[in-house]
Order: structure tokens, then sequence, then C-alpha cells
């Protein structure tokens, strides 16, 4: 386990060449995101004061990340006084462990889960299976995903890589009770679905869940779904376990105003989520009798640390800035080998791996900004990818060979020498071909140098003349 979240993965540019092969996939990205986009787009275009609610969102995190000690003792606090119990995890191992002991404790065989990109980051549900506990996921598109055994693609649209035809047929030949004439409609797939959860979630003793925020002044959790697979998972068990990045928790309750504005418009384009559920701590008789809450570090205050890359643990995973990358529409999530695919993945993965860890990824972009252009925490992820492509180059050797270049452009006879050299050189270059140059090695290792030319324009010019 540990910050491996899907365990040791090819880089990005050999796991996109592959992906880069598959049209189908291709394709099924290209009709999904494009009607999410149009949709977000109109919902967005309602709001007059659309850029008031961004800089209010954004105002919030800020103040949550600048004081972020602070109030997570005082969510601690809340939170405890409300029965709740709080558990402190600096690894991924921490926090499983405490998932463990749980479950171990109440004989639990199964758990119910809500979709959760913090507990797919720290390997939950291969946790529980090593211990025998089978991890059921009742999101719709984590259902499909799990069925299928693979991990999502999509922060927000987990399956959005396989068509309904694709889903069809894999609820055939997977999930329990599917009708043998079940159709590839959505709402006939959904309803198979709905059948098959339904007695998971009346048997169910415990669930597990993450958080789209904590609430410091309250001790509060919320989580927004589309489905009402949460609301179940988090009112009929006995029994609740709640993993959070220490990175969601806001100040206040009135913080909520502007994120439940903010996320819905940019993740489903929608004017409200259809489902949010607030709890507090434990109410006798109503809810789980037993609630758990795992604040989560795993990389977070390494990230917390850097003056640039900081801000992305501003993200309220809304997936915004995937579903305009031109990267990922090519490729899909599984190529970043990360639960954070995109733009996003690509600066907040290497950060919380640390260094020397998918180094790729902040190489997966064409640096065109359309996804700070859309970020509804105004997150400028172009300039924290630069930041991160420079800790990992050379500066001494970049600067040494800017300057050779520089000079032998500022002078018309040394250019021609130049130009001499590499004509000379152009058959221990067609020889060599592709490999690593000290200081670019990100570019150049997947670049093959071109050839030089036998001789200049210039020369050329001249003989013809």
């Amino acid at each position: 386990m540990g910050k491996t979240f899907l365990g040791a993965q090819p880089s990005f540019p050999d796991a996109a060449r592959d992906a880069l092969l598959d049209t189908q996939l291709r394709s099924n990205l290209r009709g999904a995101m494009t009607t999410i986009r149009d949709k977000r787009a109109a919902v967005v275009a309602e709001r007059p004061d659309w850029e008031q609610l961004r800089d209010a969102g954004r105002a919030a995190k800020d103040e949550a990340l600048g004081d972020l000690a602070t109030l997570l003792v005082e969510f601690e606090r809340n939170a405890t006084a409300a029965g709740a119990v709080v558990h402190w995890a600096s690894t991924a191992e921490d926090a499983v462990a405490v998932v463990l002991e749980v479950a171990t404790r109440h004989g639990i065989r199964e758990v119910v889960k809500v979709k959760s990109l913090t507990t797919d980051e720290i390997g939950v549900n291969e946790a529980l299976r090593e211990h025998g506990i089978e991890a059921k996921e009742t999101d719709l598109a984590e259902l499909i995903v799990q069925l299928a055994d693979e991990h999502p693609s999509h922060i927000l649209v987990p399956a959005i890589h396989k068509n309904r035809t694709q889903i069809r047929d894999l609820f055939l030949d997977r999930l329990p009770g599917a009708p043998s004439d079940l159709s590839d409609e959505p709402r006939d797939l959904a309803e198979a679905a709905r059948i098959h959860l339904r007695s998971r979630f009346l048997s169910a003793r415990m669930a597990v869940s993450g958080s789209n925020a904590a609430i410091a002044e309250t001790g509060s959790l919320v989580v927004v779904e589309s489905e009402g697979n949460g609301r179940m998972c988090l009112t009929l068990p006995d029994v609740l376990v709640s993993i959070v990045g220490i990175e969601k928790v806001l100040p206040r309750w009135n913080d909520l105003e502007s994120l439940m504005q903010l996320l819905p418009r940019s993740s489903t384009g929608e004017r409200m989520n259809p489902y949010t559920s607030i709890w507090t701590g434990v109410a006798p008789g109503d809810g789980p009798q037993e609630v758990h809450i795992v604040l989560l570090d795993n990389g977070r205050t390494n990230v917390l640390a850097d003056p640039v890359g900081r801000d992305a643990l501003a993200c309220i995973r809304c997936s915004a800035c995937i579903n305009v990358c031109p990267v990922y529409q090519r490729t899909g999530g599984h190529a970043y080998g990360s639960v954070y695919p995109g733009p996003i993945g690509a600066i907040l993965t290497p950060q919380l791996l640390g260094p020397g860890q998918a180094e790729s990824l902040p190489f997966a972009s064409t640096l065109c900004g359309a996804c700070y252009d859309v970020c509804p925490m105004k997150i400028d992820i172009p300039s924290i990818l630069v930041h991160l492509r420079n800790e990992q180059s050379h500066p001494r050797l970049e600067s040494a060979a800017f300057a050779v270049v520089a000079e032998a452009l500022r002078d018309g006879t040394r250019l021609r020498r130049a130009g001499k050299l590499a004509g000379w050189g152009r058959g221990a270059v067609r020889l060599v071909g592709r490999f690593p140059l000290p200081g670019v090695r990100a570019w150049t290792s997947s670049r093959d140098l071109p050839v030089p030319a036998r001789e200049s324009f210039r020369t050329w010019w001249r003989s013809h003349d």
C-alpha cells in the first residue's frame, strides 16, 4: 500500500502510447466529455456572479490551508464532542489499519462504500480483500469498474471509458441477478444495478466513505452525490468509517455556500447537487451509532510546504480540468497510473508520492491553459506544471546549453560554423537516434533528434545562385 496509488505503473508516455491505439476508448471519451463540457458551460453562463463565487470559494480554501493545524484540532474537538471517534493517519498504512481494526472488531465480512478517491488512493479495497473482507462499491460507475477488475479512469465518471453496450455485456457476465434479456438502455442498466445493490444496503453493518468537506466549527462531514447510494450507505449501517484528506477542512459552515454552488456546476453541469448528506457525530437512534473519522495526511503536509505546489490542495475534485484537457481526451485516465488523472493528477500525484515518483506526469500537458480557465478554485495548474518540471531539470546544464545557442545565434559567422558542425555530426545523430540528453531528459527520451541537413540553406543558395 503506502503512497503507491495503483502500484507499479508504466511511465505516462508508454501508457499513453498504448491508449492511443484504442480507437473505441477515444470514441467513448469524445462523446461523453463533449456532453459534460456543454452542460457545464450552459449552467455557468447562467450565473452573472460566477467569478465572485470562484473568488469566495478560493478565499475559504486559502484561509483553511493557511491555518490548517488549528482548524484540524478544532474539527477534532467538535466532532469528538458530537460522539465521533477521530483518528490521525500520517500514512496510508495508518488509515487502512483503522478500517481493518473496526471491521475486525465487529466481525464484518462485507462493507458498502461511498464513491471515494481518498479510499482508492490508499488502497482500502485491496487491503480489506487481503483480510477476507469484501468492499462493495455502490456508485454505479464505481460498481462497473469494480466488476471489470479495473481502476477508475475519471474523477467524476469512473467508467467514462466504457460505452453502454460494453457495460451491458459486463453486467450479463458478472453482475449477480442481471436479467438474461438485459438491454443496453441506461434506464435498464441502472435498474439492474439498483436491484443488485438494494439487498447489500439493507444487510450492510458497516460503511466506508470519504468526504467532500469537513467543517471545523461544527465537526461535520459533507458528502455530495447524484444517485442516492451515498445516502443509503451513510444512514443504514450501524458503523461508519470516513477517511478524509486533511485539505478538505473548511473553517465555517457558511463556507459551504460557495462550494455547493461551484461544485455541481463544475462537475455534473447541474444547478444543485441531487443528494447532499451532512452528519455530525452520532445521533441516538438515527443513522450509524459508531462513527470513525480518519484525518489523512499521506504526503499532504509535504505539498503544503511548497509555496507554489500547495495550490493543488485547493482542488474540490470537480473534474472540470479533466473535461477540457486535450491530452486526457486522447489517452483516458488509466495512462496516468493514479486515481487522480488529468491536469490535477499531473500536479497532485507527483507531490503526494514525493521525489523520484511519477516524474513524467508534469510533462503530460500542452500547457494550453484551458484547465486554469475552467477551474472553479482558480488553481493555476499550468504554472504548477512548469514549477514541477523545473524541479526535475538541471538548471546549470540548461543554462549552459542556452548560453552556447545564444552565442551561436548572436553572430553570423558562428552560426555558419555551427551549421557545418551539425552537418558533420549527421551520421552520429542517425546512428544514435533517440537518447536522453542531460537536463532535458523528459523531452528527448521520447523524441528522435532530427538529422541535420548536409548543408545549410545559405550554403545551398550560394551554390545555386
